[in-house]
């Protein structure tokens, strides 16, 4: 081989290595490049898996925050409902008592009209005396009769009399309307019942004008 061809061939050996040596750095960049994206697409994955993780729980605890909002928005009503039912029971009671108190002392303006007729029945009555076949105590039977049969309707609606005589002064029961000092009596006692007083069930309707000791 002759120099000219020897350089010749040199010289194409060093394109050939050029040309292996430009291959290897493309294919050693475009691994490097293949290399980096890939590492870029894999952060890029993580980074949107932790973004979509973080929204998940904001969302997951704004539902949990609206849920312990509406269980005690609930509670709230359950109880205001349960206030609302027992004002509502106690309001009944309260008026069922108050229709019952006035259903049983429904008669009580009848009684009082009825009680100034018993008292001057009383008054004639007490006119007469022991003699009963004078002619006031045969006009006075036929008041006696009459005078009987209205007691037997107030003691039916359960009107009684209030006991007063030689009982101690008692103001819910008794109006002192006379004082008298009497030898041998304590202070404050009943002498005398000048007009009855009643009972209507257990209400004092009238009470008992008396003269009572000093």
């Amino acid at each position: 081989m002759s120099e000219e061809e020897k350089k010749h061939h040199d010289k194409d050996d060093y394109k050939k290595d050029k040309h292996y040596k430009e291959h290897d750095d493309h294919k050693k960049h475009d691994y490097d490049k293949h290399k980096h994206d890939k590492h870029d697409g894999h952060k890029y994955d993580y980074d949107k898996r932790e973004k979509h993780d973080e929204h998940k729980k904001n969302h997951d605890d704004k539902l949990e925050k609206q849920n312990e909002e509406n269980l005690k928005k609930i509670k709230d009503l359950q109880e205001a409902l349960l206030r609302t039912q027992a004002d509502n029971v106690n309001y009944r009671k309260r008026k069922d008592e108050e229709v019952a108190k006035r259903l049983e002392y429904a008669n009580e303006d009848l009684v009082k009209e009825i009680l100034p007729v018993v008292d001057n029945f009383e008054r004639a009555i007490s006119l007469d005396d022991d003699n009963l076949d004078d002619e006031l105590s045969k006009f006075l039977q036929g008041f006696k009769m009459i005078y009987c049969h209205l007691v037997d309707i107030l003691n039916k609606y359960d009107v009684k009399a209030i006991d007063g005589a030689n009982k101690p002064f008692d103001p819910k029961y008794h109006q002192a309307v006379l004082t008298e000092k009497v030898d041998g009596m304590e202070s404050g006692m009943v002498i005398e019942v000048m007009q009855k007083g009643y009972l209507f069930k257990d209400k004092v309707i009238r009470p008992a004008m008396v003269k009572v000791s000093e």
